[in-house]
């Protein structure tokens, strides 16, 4: 009895303290910019597939930055999507000298958004290059406070996506599992020197990157950022993260959405960190909550009084971080946060399943031990 009590304490107590080292490690959106020393030369490429909710400020929101020299290169793989028209009035609407379209597709891997990142790669001009994605939301200090995360020891600087805007329950479920489930850990692990690339913004130094194996090195995986943390890793150098989160706004979402992201991530990571993806199974509030109620049911406790204590150690602090980084948080939270730690050994338990989903207009095909795109089916999907 005592031993089930103790799994289930420490289980909290890890929950806490990865919290608490989240919330030492990240900054709030209302803290000051970091300052850089100095403000080089920067390349953005953004490869783009379809129109999204939000594709209009995502577009003007990376045209629109304070920095004195940046390119953006817009990278669209086929001719007939959509997303060009836009790409063509955000130039006009937000002039950049800097900044240009290239269409076309480099098939070097299974992954069609690596492939899409190819010309821009090859066409970038200056020696820092950012590879970001369609739906990051850049502030204006976006760069410097990519530049500012760049340490000695640095190989990659990242972000993760910080789910705002959420409109309905199941975007909200989206925000528990990106904000202060996702984030958090990633952040945690940074902390403690375990750094995991995301492939929402991805700041790379260009001649290292080519000195590599160039843009085709991130091909070694189906998952560029399973990829780009391997690499980083085998040269000795660590992946690190901005101080705060981009935001991702999210807009509606559906459960078939949700279940279909959280899946595919969860199989990904399975096949390319198993030994780190299967210890997941212990993270959000159920293992910890099946333990003291059995405790309690068998030492005749009450299990109301156990659960409200357990469910209260467990989403306090998850609340006040936040509350505390001024994150997305509405009077369906709670509720989301509950739904998604529901979710998660059922995802768990189902990324070991072989499978299949569309992505982008491909199929993704993911069995036990790997991975593989078959391109040609119709229809783009939800976007990462």
């Amino acid at each position: 009895m005592l031993y089930i009590i103790a799994v289930a304490g420490a289980l909290l107590a890890a929950n806490t303290l990865s919290l608490l080292i989240a919330g030492w490690r990240i900054r709030s959106r209302q803290d000051r910019t970091p300052g850089v020393a100095t403000r080089s030369p920067v390349s953005i490429v953004i490869p783009l597939c379809g129109v999204e909710q939000f594709s209009r400020e995502t577009l003007q929101s990376a045209l629109s930055l304070d920095w004195p020299d940046y390119e953006v290169i817009f990278c669209v793989a086929d001719r007939a999507d959509p997303i060009i028209g836009l790409v063509e009035h955000a130039l006009r609407t937000k002039p950049l000298a800097k900044a240009k379209l290239l269409v076309g597709d480099d098939r070097i891997s299974a992954n069609p958004k690596l492939n899409n990142c190819v010309k821009g790669w090859n066409a970038a001009s200056h020696e820092w290059v950012v590879l970001a994605d369609s739906n990051v939301m850049m502030p204006t200090d976006y760069l410097t406070r990519l530049l500012a995360g760049w340490r000695h020891d640095s190989g990659l600087v990242c972000s993760t996506p910080l789910g705002s805007r959420p409109n309905g329950f199941w975007a909200e479920v989206e925000c528990a599992f990106l904000n202060t489930h996702q984030a958090r850990w990633q952040y945690a692990g940074e902390a403690l020197g375990v750094g995991f690339a995301q492939g929402k913004s991805m700041l790379w130094r260009k001649k290292m990157l080519d000195a590599h194996g160039g843009i085709q090195a991130l091909a070694a995986e189906i998952a560029e950022d399973a990829a780009a943390t391997k690499l980083v890793n085998s040269m000795g150098l660590k992946v690190h993260l901005v101080a705060g989160p981009f935001e991702q706004p999210l807009g509606r979402r559906t459960f078939r959405e949700i279940w279909a992201r959280q899946c595919r991530w969860a199989r990904l990571r399975r096949v390319t960190f198993p030994h780190f993806f299967a210890p997941e199974i212990l993270l959000g509030v159920a293992p910890p909550l099946l333990l003291c109620l059995g405790a309690a049911f068998v030492s005749g406790a009450s299990l109301f009084a156990t659960g409200f204590t357990v469910l209260c150690a467990a989403y306090m602090p998850e609340l006040i971080l936040a509350v505390r980084k001024n994150w997305h948080l509405s009077p369906l939270s709670l509720v989301a946060m509950v739904t998604r730690d529901a979710l998660l050994p059922i995802i768990w338990m189902r990324s070991w399943l072989a499978g299949s989903f569309d992505w982008r207009g491909n199929r993704m095909v993911i069995g036990s031990q790997e991975s593989r795109l078959e391109a040609g089916v119709a229809g783009p999907i939800a976007g990462p």
